[in-house]
């Protein structure tokens, strides 16, 4: 009988032959240990590999806090501007400040830091401040990507404080009041861009060195409170020659051969230089001078602002009683100067026409002053080397009960911090940007016809409790207006669980500071931690104050500044011993963040985004004049301009808000090369180009009022407009202030209070957004380029890219529109 032969087909040839069973079992035994031998040189070569990995992450600095080291770094860049029209800006409290246009767009800017056992982030945003929802949105979008790499504890969130960005992006009620509620655009556009610059900073990351550097920024700021200013201790005050600092602290970033990837800096100044008459959507000061910084490192063809590959931003700092408009304030119809305690002009004592202003002649020369000015002190510290960063990375996070938190005094008792409310001053407003009615600044005491407001309106509709008097007494001596610790409804109106959080880099270390620290408050806190670190081994620690950080908790002032009552001491909202609470925090933080400890996690707030109450109705669908097309021009450029002025072009247009054009942009000035393509050299987001737009005309449908509108609103109007709209109860505010103005604290208000307070109604409330029935608008868009003196001579024109919704079917189709052919002459 035959040897069994197998039949075997080789892939490669196709070729058929036959094997018997022992050469088989030869060659299955020979290739076992051929395969076996692979993988055990595969462990072998990967073992090999892991030590040499984990060899060289020992460069990156973590045995030795103080010994040089190479991190792995990353930077990035992304457009959050969101909604350009009909939302209200956040900053100013001035429900009039409507979104008409554009004239700079808003970045999320980042850095990730790893030294191989850890890794930071920080993100600072073009918007008013940094936001509890966002960051929980961030985190959990972050988490679905990367798992646990990214948390609250090691991501700091952190606004410029710009006044001209989108505003309703918060989940607690105050902040949200002039906008009518939460705007979910503005939310989704920040969360997916700040999302969206974390990652790309992830994807790139690679090894680098980090330098810190500093510098003096001439003339950058003025304190706006120097009354409360000079309450702080005099032996204290005379360690500094100015009253705000004047110090630029910046980490820069480079790769292992000294190319720079980006630069990130903090100085206190407010981003109020466009003030409250402005409408276009804009970053301000600090947005500005990071577009003029990554244009001056721009690479060969990188001619698009925003697209460059350096990443150059101007954080905020200890900015609370910080101005930008360096010409102070004065009475705008006298000249005269204000009251220097209460900020007031004329009699009886008003604070609407005390305002400051400068440096320029206009808000926008204002803004580009200020920025150049934090421009050349960056440069100067970017170029001067500076020094090297060295050691460990690290983070320590926890989350507060702010409401109660424990402080120890100096004479060594113990207080606690207070449920919040909002003072009297509060209402008074800034000189960046006056209040309402006959509030003033430095009130220390209330009158009759605002607690009464209070406890007979405002506690007994919005508060499931009323507050008691150990409240009041608590926030003593702020006469609180609104006692938002027990404002909890439609849902509560400020935040209670608060964000503390300290970052190390190296012997950097960056305090997130979740509101405004005043100029002395962000003193005492870096000299505290300071302290603590070189307790902890860190030679030469170095301290930056990163204001407005995660969650908004308005103004921190010293304990003395929060006794006279300005503004920022009516706007500390948990009470005279919050300073003291997040002193002791911070300060407490520094040993553990050095020894990589960690803080207990404390209560989580609550992510309540799908219950927020939103009101601003959805735009309408888009209509043009019979015989007109979309994108028509209806005023046209002139044949030739000279640099220098102004070209200025009006078109049938669209709602910008049917499509935020986030990465892209609404407008291109094109230049005519060889007399045949055009090459954009300027699209939204340059300083040269505004687009401004309007509701020209409505047409048909019915309209539904969303709430009732004042005829001068202003914080509170809104309020009351806004507790009618969620709660159903409408007060008469206008009947009831008739003849009540600037009554003493103790005089009685006359009938027409009293007959408005008993005419309170109960009305509709309002839980969605409502438009007029069947309506069109129609829009027109203005696009107006400023021509750069040096502007290259040539043929111009100017696209309008826009995005029309039809009315029947909703859809949304984009156009474009085109300016004829015009000369500039250099």
């Amino acid at each position: 009988m035959g040897k069994k032969k197998v039949l075997l087909i080789e892939d490669d040839e196709r070729n058929v032959y036959f094997m018997t069973k022992k050469s088989m079992a030869c060659r299955m035994f020979f290739g076992f240990i051929l395969v076996t031998s692979m993988v055990v040189a595969c462990i072998g070569f990967g073992y090999y590999c892991g030590f040499m990995f984990a060899s060289k992450n020992q460069i990156y600095g973590v045995e030795d806090p103080n010994t040089p080291g190479t991190y792995m770094i990353g930077v990035a860049r992304k457009d959050v501007t969101g909604p350009i029209v009909q939302v209200n800006l956040m900053g100013m409290a001035n429900p009039s400040q409507i979104a008409a246009g554009l004239h700079q767009r808003l970045y999320a800017r980042t850095f990730i830091v790893d030294d191989g056992k850890s890794r930071v982030v920080f993100v600072t945003v073009d918007c008013g401040m940094g936001s509890q929802i966002i960051k929980l949105e961030v985190v959990k979008k972050l988490q679905k990507k990367f798992g646990n790499m990214y948390s609250e504890r090691n991501v700091v969130i952190s606004g410029t404080h710009s006044h001209s960005g989108p505003a309703g992006f918060f989940q607690t009620l105050l902040p949200e009041v002039t906008s009518l509620g939460a705007i979910h655009q503005t939310t989704q556009a920040f969360v997916n861009g700040i999302v969206d610059s974390i990652e790309t900073a992830h994807l790139t990351m690679k090894p680098g060195k980090i330098s810190f550097n500093s510098g003096d920024v001439q003339e950058g700021n003025i304190n706006r409170s120097p009354y409360s200013y000079d309450h702080d201790p005099a032996d204290e005050r005379a360690n500094y020659q100015h009253n705000t600092g004047q110090e630029l602290s910046m980490l820069k970033f480079t790769t292992e051969k000294g190319e720079p990837m980006g630069m990130f800096n903090w100085f206190p100044v407010h981003g109020t230089s466009m003030n409250n008459t402005n409408v276009l959507i804009s970053s301000d000061n600090k947005g500005r001078a990071s577009a003029l910084f990554e244009k001056s490192m721009r690479k060969q063809n990188e001619n698009i602002t925003g697209q460059e590959a350096f990443v150059g931003a101007f954080a905020a700092a200890n900015l609370g009683d910080v101005s930008p408009n360096t010409k102070g304030a004065k009475c705008i119809d006298t000249g005269k100067a204000c009251d220097y305690a209460k900020s007031t002009c004329g009699s009886p004592p008003r604070v609407q026409n005390c305002i400051a202003f400068g440096p320029g002649d206009d808000m926008f020369q204002s803004t580009d002053i200020i920025a150049h000015r934090q421009l050349e002190a960056a440069k100067l510290a970017f170029n001067s080397g500076g020094k090297q960063v060295n050691g460990s990375v690290g983070f320590i996070h926890q989350y507060v009960d702010m409401t109660k938190e424990v402080v120890q005094l100096d004479d060594g008792t113990n207080a606690t911090t207070c449920k919040p409310g909002m003072g009297f001053s509060f209402a008074a407003g800034t000189t960046d940007g006056p209040g309402a009615f006959d509030f003033t600044q430095a009130m220390t005491e209330g009158t009759l016809l605002w607690n009464l407001v209070r406890d007979e309106i405002i506690v007994p509709v919005v508060c499931s409790d009323k507050p008691p008097q150990s409240y009041y007494d608590c926030h003593h001596p702020k006469p609180v207006l609104l006692p938002t610790g027990y404002m909890d409804r439609p849902y509560a109106w400020h935040p209670t669980i608060i964000d503390v959080q300290l970052l190390k880099v190296g012997q950097v270390f960056i305090a997130a500071i979740p509101g405004e620290f005043t100029t002395m408050s962000g003193r005492r806190l870096k000299t505290s931690i300071k302290a603590e670190a070189k307790k902890h081994g860190i030679k030469d620690p170095q301290v930056v104050i990163a204001g407005l950080s995660n969650v908004y908790t308005h103004y921190i002032t010293t304990p003395e500044e929060y006794s006279v009552q300005r503004y920022e001491g009516g706007s500390t909202i948990f009470g005279p011993h919050t300073f003291q609470a997040y002193l002791q925090k911070f300060t407490s933080f520094v040993g553990k963040v050095v020894a990589g400890q960690e803080a207990e996690p404390g209560p989580t707030p609550a992510n309540i985004l799908d219950q927020q109450i939103e009101l601003l109705p959805p735009p309408l669908a888009d209509s043009i004049p019979d015989g007109k097309s979309y994108g028509d021009v209806i005023s046209d450029a002139d044949n030739s301009y000279q640099a220098g002025s102004d070209v200025n072009v009006t078109f049938y247009g669209a709602n910008p808000r049917h499509n935020m054009k986030i990465g892209s942009t609404y407008l291109q000035v094109q230049h005519q090369v060889n007399n045949s393509t055009w090459v954009t050299m300027f699209t939204d987001t340059d300083w040269e180009t505004k687009f401004m737009w309007k509701e020209a005309v409505r047409f048909g449908g019915e309209e539904v009022a969303v709430v009732k509108k004042s005829a001068n609103p202003n914080i509170l109007t809104n309020m009351f407009d806004m507790i009618a709209a969620t709660c159903g109860l409408q007060f008469d505010y206008e009947q009831a202030l008739e003849g009540n103005m600037d009554l003493l604290s103790t005089d009685q208000p006359n009938d027409n209070f009293y007959h408005a307070l008993r005419n309170t109604r109960q009305v509709t409330r309002l839980s969605a957004p409502k438009a007029a029935v069947g309506s069109t608008a129609e829009s027109h868009v203005s696009i107006i380029w400023s021509i750069p003196r040096d502007q290259k001579s040539g043929n111009y024109r100017i696209v309008y890219s826009g995005d029309r919704k039809e009315l029947i079917s909703g859809n949304v189709k984009p156009f474009t529109g085109t300016s004829k052919l015009f000369t500039v002459k250099a």
